[in-house]
């Protein structure tokens, strides 16, 4: 269990050098005040010292700061990620100069529900995490029994709702804005590669109900093994005539799959992505079969900056959802402004319609508690991204 209150090593180290002086001065007055002895039976009895309080269990009482909770793995296969965030929320601590919050990190590569519990005995007032959806659904009972909300950072949205909030990046909303965006384009006729499981079920639903919506009309779904067999078999059983076909997975696969399709019955087809490929820019714009490709994601813009400032500070890269824990602490520190002390989180200030900004841009949560983003749209270029649609600055 960490501790994280924004004020800054050299403040800390300040305070501590003040505290040694006073007990230096402290330790002279001691020793002057022993020079005059007073001679047994000749004074005044003097009463016992009281006991000593019993250490209390839990952390310290804080009456001038708002207790958050960040519940992220630090141990155990998904560390990397959760100290990134955690580092990143030190960082929004830091440039925001926060000085009514303090959060406090406890580790749930131990055990989630065992987390969720020593933060609510621990007296936050709102969990910031944990990371999966099922991490979500453990912590989840102790928290809605307690009424703290919980800002998870999980795009998964069957787990949000009745106290549970996602800040997760959400494959719906990218199908849903790239088919929007080539729909805009003229293109009517769509087709999809879905791998099996649940992102694939819901890159796949997505995708139907964005199309459907728009006008145009699906006229094939097909659905993979990640394997290198199974994904040529899908690809072979599209047939020809589409507009637009969409790759619903990350780099890997994309990179499989679009020679098979320009191969096939897609060879002018315009190939579409999810938001999985935002973080392989390297890998996928050197492909000469994805060039002209578009996908839609948060925007990097200030990610960027976040991730040099990042590096300078604890010299390592971050991992790309770290901006997740950043955006959070915002978030928090803008309610905070109007959130006494002490008191039960005010909810309703998650519902605000304007959203809030952020280093992914512009979000809001919707009345089921999933975050809806401001989404742009990339195209794949030799060697690079590049923006050809924005995302809106708000809502």
């Amino acid at each position: 269990m960490a501790e994280s209150d924004g004020l800054g090593q050299a403040n800390i180290w300040g305070r501590l050098r003040g505290l040694g002086r006073g007990l230096v001065l402290a330790g002279g007055l001691f020793l002057a005040a022993c020079q005059t002895i007073v001679p047994k039976g000749t004074g005044p009895e003097q009463p016992a010292p009281p006991p000593p309080a019993p250490v209390q269990p839990g952390l310290p009482t804080d009456t001038q700061r708002h207790r958050i909770a960040l519940l992220v793995p630090t141990t155990g296969p998904n560390a990397g990620v959760g100290q990134s965030i955690a580092n990143a929320t030190t960082l929004a601590l830091l440039d925001t100069q926060a000085k009514n919050v303090r959060i406090t990190t406890y580790d749930t590569g131990k055990g989630a529900a065992a987390a969720a519990a020593r933060a609510v005995a621990d007296g936050n007032r709102l969990i910031l995490g944990p990371l999966t959806g099922d991490e979500v659904k453990a912590t989840a009972p102790a928290a809605r029994k307690a009424n703290i909300p919980i800002i998870s950072f999980s795009n998964d949205a069957s787990i949000a709702g009745n106290g549970v909030y996602i800040m997760g990046y959400s494959p719906a909303q990218s199908v849903e804005r790239v088919v929007g965006y080539a729909r805009s384009r003229g293109m009517s006729k769509f087709a999809a590669l879905v791998p099996a499981g649940v992102y694939g079920e819901r890159a796949g639903t997505a995708m139907l109900r964005a199309v459907e919506a728009s006008g145009g009309t699906v006229i094939a779904m097909e659905t993979f093994q990640r394997s290198a067999g199974s994904l040529s078999a899908a690809v072979k059983k599209l047939p020809s005539g589409y507009d637009a076909v969409l790759i619903a997975d990350g780099g890997r696969i994309a990179l499989q799959a679009a020679p098979l399709i320009r191969q096939g019955g897609g060879a002018q087809a315009r190939l579409l992505g999810t938001e999985l490929w935002n973080t392989e820019e390297s890998t996928i714009a050197a492909s000469p079969a994805l060039r002209g490709a578009w996908f839609a994601s948060v925007s990097d813009n200030y990610y960027r900056q976040l991730a040099t400032k990042y590096r300078a500070r604890f010299k390592t890269a971050p991992y790309r959802l770290s901006a997740l824990g950043y955006d959070a602490v915002l978030l928090t520190v803008r309610i905070a402004q109007n959130w006494k002390v002490d008191t039960a989180f005010p909810v309703s200030s998650l519902n605000d319609k304007g959203g809030f900004a952020g280093i992914d841009g512009a979000f809001r949560f919707d009345r089921d508690g999933v975050a809806d983003r401001a989404l742009e749209v990339q195209q794949v270029d030799a060697g690079k991204f590049t923006v050809i649609d924005a995302a809106p600055r708000g809502f």
